[in-house]
């Protein structure tokens, strides 16, 4: 048996308290009005004496009824907290999950740090991860300067295809817009009616940081969505060399500026300080890769523990509501308590009937004047 409330939590502890202050109250008013009784029957006389004067002595009577009130009032506030009885035990379905994959295309993955390249060990992680999360539902967002997007669904293999196609050099604007991206994330998730009932995940994977837009604050208006921003920070500040890549994908050297410097890539402090911020603003995790890899890995794994334990299917014991029973003790101890006279009904003299007039019999008064009318008559005659 179980009660509705959490009467650990301090609001419901609170009422359980003021309830059992009432009941105390209560029941110190009733004992409190019988000692003024008694002290009253002391002040007129000898309480031997004022006994002997009385019918019927109603203390007990009088405890009784208070007892039975105090009962019902513990009943009362017994209903009130709504008793649970465990009937069984009931499945519960598993929660599904829905991940908008938010991937950075931007040329600077073209990086070859993690192998082959940072872009393309990506794409094959992020598929893998879609593999191996059956059941959840995926959106995707590659971006550059701006976004390209994909809606949620429960193919995998259509979110991986997405990825697969694009290249950093197909992307329209150069650039590394965040902000943008993650408010096309949100819009997805906003846009499918399904949504709103499943745990929603962003999972950000970047290597830069976005001098554009306000990331942290879209990561901020997604918290109060209640959907949580896993951040994959690919790179460091180690310069990173970028190479040049062709519309064929095979590499041509280095990537160089006007003045034929070659072109590096590495996040700041700053940057990683707002990708921190991101993941932080949403109670979401922050991965940074380690050499030679993305960071993907980790996500998707505890992404998979979160399904394993938090969304699974289970099972919980069914409770029934009782507090009819409580409830229903309490109106019958009061209809008892008012049915409880404090004195004996008293008796009629024997030999007197006490008959209305209207049913044809005589009263009792009218019945003694007959008689003595009678009586004087047989005298006349005798």
């Amino acid at each position: 048996m179980r009660l509705f409330y959490d009467l650990t939590a301090m609001p419901y502890l609170l009422v359980a308290l003021a309830c059992g202050l009432v009941v105390a109250l209560f029941a110190g008013a009733l004992v409190l009005a019988s000692i003024r009784r008694s002290r009253a029957t002391s002040t007129f006389g000898d309480p031997a004496l004022v006994s002997k004067l009385e019918s019927f002595d109603a203390a007990g009577r009088r405890a009784l009824k208070g007892v039975l009130l105090v009962i019902a009032l513990v009943s009362a506030f017994l209903a009130l907290a709504r008793p649970q009885w465990g009937r069984g035990t009931k499945l519960v379905p598993a929660t599904n999950l829905d991940v908008v994959i938010v991937l950075d295309y931007s040329k600077s993955m073209y990086a070859r740090d993690v192998a082959p390249s940072r872009i393309a060990r990506a794409k094959a992680e992020v598929s893998k991860l879609t593999r191996e999360l059956p059941g959840a539902r995926f959106g995707a967002v590659a971006f550059a300067g701006e976004p390209m997007s994909f809606p949620l669904t429960s193919d995998s293999a259509a979110i991986g295809q997405f990825f697969r196609q694009l290249e950093p050099n197909d992307m329209p604007v150069g650039g590394t817009a965040i902000a943008r991206a993650l408010e096309r994330a949100r819009e997805l998730l906003a846009r499918d009616p399904k949504s709103k009932e499943h745990v929603r995940v962003i999972v950000l994977v970047t290597d830069g940081e976005d001098l554009e837009g306000d990331p942290v604050a879209v990561a901020h208006n997604a918290a109060e969505e209640k959907t949580r921003i896993d951040v994959v920070q690919i790179g460091g500040r180690a310069p990173e060399p970028v190479p040049d890549v062709g519309p064929d994908g095979k590499v041509t050297g280095i990537r160089r500026d006007e003045e034929g410097k070659p072109l590096t890539t590495e996040l700041s402090a700053e940057g990683e300080a707002q990708l921190a911020e991101i993941a932080k603003a949403t109670g979401g995790a922050i991965v940074r890769a380690e050499r030679g890899e993305t960071g993907i890995d980790e996500v998707a794994r505890g992404l998979k523990r979160m399904m394993r334990e938090e969304l699974a299917e289970r099972v919980e014991t069914a409770f029934d509501e009782e507090y009819m029973w409580p409830l229903g003790a309490a109106v019958l101890l009061l209809i008892v308590e008012g049915l409880v006279p404090e004195a004996p009904l008293p008796k009629l003299p024997s030999g007197v009937l006490a008959m209305p007039s209207r049913t044809g019999r005589i009263r009792p008064e009218k019945r003694e004047k007959k008689s003595s009318a009678e009586g004087k008559k047989r005298r006349k005659t005798a």
